[in-house]
């Protein structure tokens, strides 16, 4: 698969309407987290720098098609024009009159951000009229916005159909390179830590990774709906009833294609959702009535460690437990710590998925790549084809 970069393209003078990813965590109006922003900063500095007139466009959560002004990406300008130290103009909207007119008056090297395109539900059901609209603002298309290429909606793919020049940007040239590693020749021994709450958006990932993988470690939810599939009691645990039997399934196809299928031996069990809440450790077939697993437990930790000592590729997608109340985080950091090591030691380690990623910044974990695409990595891996990338290819 090889994609048109925006090198390809002159772009000095010309209106390039770039697709990014800014979908990131606000809070009170303010950002949390600024990785999906500075990850775009590649592509967006080169076309400023080249003389483009440089219009963004991005989505913000689920508004679904309704202006909700705690979605607005105002604060995501005003955040892009301190990193860059430049101004980035904000459009109260991604279309209409006076959007076209500030597109108008741009000037070589100016930047404008238009408003959540999911502001309009035009935009998640890839109205062409709509993506007409949108087609018109702009000479060029850049699509850099990974974390949405499975989506086949208008600001990322609609709009490819309308206007002729297109290119993908850094971000997206670099994710796929690095996820293309995982899949075609990954140096071995090939590690997969798998973890978060559903196993229904993991099954592809496992079934293609059967035959690629070495050793492949499941923790959090997911794991609940495997033990059920072996007659195991869950308490009150988290499970996919309608997957027990793709469980009963995949475990059977790792033992036929002898893969290291690794679930928790023991876990961490607590009585509700809290940091208050009382816990205690028990084997995986030992979960009493009433408790809900929350956590892998501390022998998993070291069986988990110890498979992924040495490894030289690493995918990590999914928390090992609910992370996020720092009683039940012990299973995720240490995972994580250990990948780090691993990584230092010259690994190559990938990380994907939100979940994942906000588990490797609190924690301060180090690893080779972070994905933006968490859905999008997922489907790419699992061997789909990524809609947004039909119309990027070179040869077009």
């Amino acid at each position: 698969m090889k994609l048109k970069g925006i090198e390809n393209l002159n772009v000095k003078g010309k209106r390039v309407l770039v697709r990014v990813d800014f979908n990131v965590p606000i809070k009170e109006g303010e950002i949390t987290d600024t990785t999906r922003i500075e990850a775009a900063l590649p592509t967006i500095k080169y076309l400023i720098e080249n003389g483009a007139k440089v219009i963004l466009m991005s989505h913000l959560g689920r508004p679904n098609g309704k202006v909700v002004p705690e979605l607005s990406l105002r604060p995501v300008a005003d955040e892009l024009s301190r990193i860059l130290a430049k101004e980035v103009k904000f459009v109260p909207d991604c279309i209409g009159d006076k959007t076209e007119k500030m597109v108008s008056t741009m000037k070589d090297g100016d930047i404008l951000l238009l408003e959540n395109v999911r502001f309009h539900i035009e935009e998640k059901k890839n109205d062409d009229e709509f993506a007409k609209k949108l087609a018109s603002l702009g000479e060029i298309y850049i699509n850099d916005a990974f974390g949405t290429a499975h989506r086949a909606q208008a600001s990322t793919y609609g709009v490819a159909q309308f206007i002729r020049e297109r290119a993908a940007g850094f971000l997206m040239i670099k994710e796929l390179e690095v996820l293309g590693k995982l899949l075609k020749h990954p140096p071995r021994p090939f590690v997969l830590v798998l973890g978060g709450a559903k196993i229904s958006t993991k099954v592809p990932l496992i079934m293609n990774f059967l035959d690629r993988a070495d050793r492949i470690m499941l923790g959090g939810g997911m794991v609940f709906t495997f033990f059920k599939s072996q007659g195991l009691g869950i308490g009150d645990s988290i499970c996919e009833d309608e997957l027990v039997e793709k469980a009963k399934e995949i475990l059977s196809i790792a033992s036929q294609k002898e893969v290291d299928f690794l679930l928790p031996v023991d876990l961490l069990a607590a009585k509700e959702i809290s940091e208050e809440t009382e816990t205690i450790e028990v084997p995986r077939e030992d979960i009493p009535e009433g408790w809900k697993g929350v956590d892998i437990g501390k022998t998993t930790i070291s069986i988990f460690n110890a498979a992924i000592e040495g490894a030289k590729t690493i995918f990590w997608n999914g928390p090992m437990g609910i992370f996020e109340v720092e009683k039940f985080s012990t299973g995720s950091r240490e995972i994580g710590k250990k990948i780090d090591e691993e990584t230092m030691k010259g690994a190559f380690s990938v990380v994907g998925g939100g979940d994942t990623v906000s588990c490797v910044r609190k924690f301060g974990i180090n690893v080779s790549h972070i994905s933006t695409g968490g859905g999008a990595s997922l489907e790419f891996l699992s061997g789909e084809s990524l809609p947004a990338l039909k119309f990027l290819m070179e040869e077009q």
